[in-house]
């Protein structure tokens, strides 16, 4: 049964809009030498200047690269961008530089003081500096893949169109579907945790000695012993988002608005006070870790399936008002559960989540979205069936000795190796010279391909 904003939709037959959300991704991978080690070579030289190269930076390390795809109005394309654009990293890499494909860091020194905060002018630096203080240095180092999407505008008119009378503007429109699709995500967290959680096992010295967990974990990145802030906020409405922050940072908890670092962040004015006014242009999803099983940390199908949720959350109906803060409560508690069981053991919300994929089925069914969807649901719903089939219980096949090292160097160098063979198929970019519009497009171009998992 669908919302009403959801019957709108789907009487106006513009379905087919509602699951155009434009995507964007950002890809932390963290550089490394062929021997597993955090690379000692500086940020490479031919991609220009990382505190103002719009595709290519770094995050927290100097050694985290983060690659930054164009927004894509298809999955594949915003594929084709990461592909392009990781390529364009590697091709920049210092001779035996690796990229290292799992979330948790690789091996990192006993003496973290050691490690280099990434070169973002003395302001970021200084937050960092201070960041490190309060949560130490293992927590900043994990990695991950981020989904900024964004609604179709044309939804938006719709629904202001037809429900003027809810809505006092364009604004109050996008903030409240925003905050509906981003309490949809939060809410079943734990769910896409399970499904994609690719974190089991810690590398030496990211724990310090005595507080590591005493099993391998669907997902540490996803769990309290993963990344920074636990602060949660409220997703109630924008303005509550903006208030739980702001008083975060009055309190001490936060040292900044940006110190927010939740699964689901609200995006738009630089000045997060002004978001409520200006309205939300997009959501940063922060719950996926990275996919090994790719060389650029997640799968085409990955994406479709964070599209058919959010289409789901939008046409569906959602939490009241008075019942948000505590079901997200709930959730986060769901989450924790799930991200600390044992990779190979049956889910504890198991029945739950095989009710809601069966939900997913029948709205993808009732929009004819087509088989590529009904295969992903599929291949999904095994993996709750049969936890070994999950991505964490996949690694664990490779760990020798609580480690994955020789698996993550396995896949680094495998990937390397396919990306520069890729590139010199062309007269491609001039080491000398910073990464230039025509090289992107370049790389964009014989971005088109994409490396099987390994068996």
């Amino acid at each position: 049964m669908f919302s009403r904003i959801g019957q709108l939709i789907f009487n106006h037959g513009v379905v087919a809009k509602t699951s155009n959300f434009t995507m964007g991704l950002e890809i932390e991978m963290q550089r490394i030498d062929e021997t597993g080690n955090l690379s000692s070579e500086p940020y490479p030289a031919s991609i220009g200047d990382e505190k103002t190269n719009p595709w290519i930076t770094n995050d927290y390390l100097e050694t985290m690269s983060e690659v930054v795809t164009p927004p894509a109005h298809h999955a594949l394309d915003a594929m084709h961008y990461l592909y392009g654009i990781n390529n364009a990293l590697r091709s920049a890499l210092a001779p035996g530089e690796l990229l290292w494909p799992l979330s948790m860091p690789p091996k990192l020194p006993k003496d973290k003081s050691t490690l280099q905060f990434a070169k973002m002018g003395p302001a970021k630096e200084a937050y960092l500096k201070e960041w490190t203080k309060r949560h130490g240095y293992s927590e900043g180092t994990p990695c991950g893949a981020h989904i900024n999407l964004s609604i179709n505008p044309e939804v938006i008119d719709l629904v202001l169109e037809h429900f003027p009378t809810d809505f006092k503007d364009r604004v109050a429109v996008q903030n409240y579907l925003y905050a509906v699709v981003a309490q949809g995500f939060l809410r079943y967290r734990w769910l896409i945790t399970y499904l994609f959680g690719a974190s089991p096992l810690a590398e030496k010295n990211y724990f310090e000695p005595g507080q590591e967990p005493k099993q391998a974990l669907r997902s540490i990145r996803q769990s309290s012993h993963g990344f920074g802030t636990k602060f949660s906020g409220r997703f109630t409405n924008v303005q509550d988002y903006v208030d739980a922050i702001e008083k975060g940072v009055k309190q001490g908890i936060l040292i900044s608005d940006y110190e927010f670092h939740g699964a689901v962040r609200f995006k738009g004015n630089k000045n997060l006070k002004e978001l409520p006014k200006t309205g939300v242009q997009y959501l940063e999803l922060r719950m996926l870790d990275l996919d090994p099983s790719s060389s650029v940390g997640i799968r085409t199908d990955t994406l479709r399936f964070i599209r058919l949720l959010a289409s789901y959350f939008i046409m569906n109906p959602g939490l009241r008002a008075n019942e948000v803060d505590r079901a997200l409560e709930t959730a986060n508690q769901m989450n924790e559960v799930v991200s600390t069981e044992e990779p190979n053991t049956i889910c504890h919300y198991q029945s739950k989540a095989l009710a809601f994929l069966r939900s997913l089925d029948r709205f993808a069914n009732q929009l004819q979205l087509g088989p590529e969807y009904q295969e992903i649901l599929s291949d999904l719903t095994d993996r709750v069936e049969n936890p070994l089939t999950t991505p964490s219980a996949k690694l664990l096949n490779y760990a020798q000795d609580g480690s994955l090292e020789n698996y993550a160097l396995r896949r680094a160098k495998h990937y390397q190796t396919a990306a520069l063979e890729s590139i010199h198929q062309f007269d491609g970019f001039d080491d000398d010279q910073p990464m230039s519009a025509e090289d992107l497009k370049k790389a964009l171009f014989y971005g088109n391909w994409e490396l099987s998992v390994e068996n």
